[in-house]
């Protein structure tokens, strides 16, 4: 359901591709694989994780801010390509990359190669209040990056550049409002009425529309994202949220292919839902639904897949009732699941109407449809709308994707690491399950989430940083430059864990 079989066939440290030439006969090409030029080879730790160092920075910034979250302090200079090195001198194969954004690896040398050109370094220096005073050549580099074939969302022909995922999703809502006010009045200029309401948020200048989101999902933690968000109560307590509805995103039975039956009926079962929930809250409650907004795969409440069918059918819905279909890409986008947006795995009839992105593409933003751009300015508008130095490292990152093949390879060890984690699953029968994924953006259950946490503090002392979602799963988010050469050292690490 997810994911096509590639025509690859490994053995560990080496790898041989068969391959149908032109004339249909076959041939077989060795790929390289092993540690990048300038990595350790192998994990090597001296000290526990955190070590002392890193616990004793984590005292003295406990003094400033609240840091319970921080799990190790990182010695950024020593870092290279798939490994992360810390202030006590672990070296640590990073499959989690700071959280999905460094897509490279660390100090690769195009990143680095980009910030030395001296070219660069005014665009570093100065930077500007975007909306209002963009460089000469802010148009070139959105045209040559953000806009370029093979970057760009598919059919989607605007861009807005913002600081973080959760304003970008907080904007885009913005859009969203925006473009479905402007419906409803039919293009008629504001009236007084409306001018004045909304200064003391009252409609009709403040009307009550919603966007629809689904259980699990994480958005981000503005206050319009958090509203969409509901993947763990500690993000949400406390907070005043908007009466938007909230739908149920589907949960597969695994393997897939044993559980086809109970799958598409739980697609029908959540659809039918959507279009209840969008019935609703616009005949009963008055709030009528201007977007939907959804993960390709809910990422940070447990990495919970849904089937290209589940899309094609919610992106009927949403036309169906006038709604925006805005796609979260901030976790999946830039290339982890072997293309360079998840949502091209779902084969759309039509694009949707807003994509997000952040992470990977160091800077924030949305893709849109021209239909959405607002007729009046600063109705969209912050001091910095993004930062053109993120744009350069952006360039770099994408120049090298192209290069060096990269989604081609996210796609083959994926396909590997999979395989492999599905034969050990069996290997350690009832010790993990739902092995599941796109490309190298995968993750696997543990039975409870004080294993998982097991799991991956174990991980931790045999030098891999991992990390973990939803209630008990582990997630890995490797860099596009990860092969199977890391994919075994992860794999051996975590065979040894679940097998003691």
């Amino acid at each position: 359901m997810f994911l096509s079989k590639s025509p690859l066939a490994f053995s560990k440290g080496s790898l041989t591709r068969q391959i149908i030439n032109g004339h249909g006969a076959l041939w077989s090409k060795t790929l390289s694989t092993g540690p990048l030029a300038g990595e350790p080879k192998r994990p090597a730790l001296t000290t526990e994780i955190p070590g002392p160092e890193s616990r004793r920075l984590l005292q003295e910034l406990n003094t400033m801010q609240e840091a319970a979250s921080v799990q190790l302090f990182a010695d950024y200079e020593k870092s290279t390509g798939n490994y992360l090195v810390d202030v006590d001198g672990n070296v640590l194969l990073d499959v989690f990359m700071q959280i999905s954004s460094m897509p490279l690896g660390y100090n690769h040398p195009a990143i680095l190669g980009a910030v030395a050109n001296s070219d660069n370094h005014k665009i570093i220096a100065n930077r500007p209040a975007l909306g209002s005073f963009p460089g000469r050549d802010w148009p070139k580099r959105l045209k040559n990056v953000l806009l370029r074939k093979g970057v760009a969302a598919p059919g989607l022909t605007q861009i807005t550049t913002m600081m973080c995922g959760s304003c970008s999703n907080e904007n885009a809502f913005k859009n969203i409002f925006i473009w479905y006010a402007d419906k409803k009045r039919h293009g008629a200029p504001f009236t007084r009425e409306e001018m004045e309401s909304c200064m003391i948020n009252q409609s009709p200048g403040s009307p009550r529309y919603s966007i629809l989101s689904f259980k699990g999902a994480f958005h981000g933690r503005t206050l319009g994202s958090l509203s969409t968000t509901h993947s763990k109560y500690i993000h949400k307590i406390d907070v005043p949220a908007f009466d938007w509805p909230i739908a149920s995103f589907p949960e597969y039975k695994y393997p897939l292919e044993e559980n086809v039956r109970e799958n598409k009926k739980e697609d029908e079962r959540c659809l039918a839902e959507i279009e209840d929930l969008i019935v609703k809250y616009d005949k009963e409650k008055n709030i009528p639904v201007a977007g939907i907004i959804i993960e390709p795969i809910q990422s940070e409440g447990g990495d919970h897949h849904a089937s290209p069918e589940f899309f094609q059918e919610l992106r009927k819905v949403s036309s169906k009732h006038g709604a925006a279909l805005l796609i979260d890409e901030v976790q999946t986008g830039g290339g982890p699941t072997g293309k360079m947006w998840c949502h091209e795995h779902f084969n759309l009839e039509s694009p949707p109407d807003v994509v997000t992105f952040s992470k990977k593409m160091q800077l924030g933003g949305y893709y849109h449809t021209p239909d959405l751009k607002p007729k009046q300015s600063y109705r969209v508008y912050n001091t910095w709308m993004g930062d053109p130095s993120k744009l350069i490292l952006l360039e770099a990152i994408v120049n090298t994707i192209e290069k060096e093949n990269l989604l081609n390879q996210v796609v083959r060890v994926g396909d590997y690491t999979l395989g492999k984690l599905k034969d050990l699953q069996k290997e350690v029968s009832g010790k993990i399950n739902s092995v599941r994924g796109r490309g190298t953006f995968i993750a696997f259950d543990c039975t409870t989430p004080a294993s998982r946490d097991e799991v991956i503090s174990k991980l931790h002392a045999k030098g891999i940083q991992a990390g973990g979602c939803g209630v008990q799963a582990v997630r890995l988010r490797p860099a596009l430059t990860f092969n199977e050469y890391h994919a075994d050292i992860f794999l051996d690490a975590l065979r040894s864990i679940l097998k003691e």
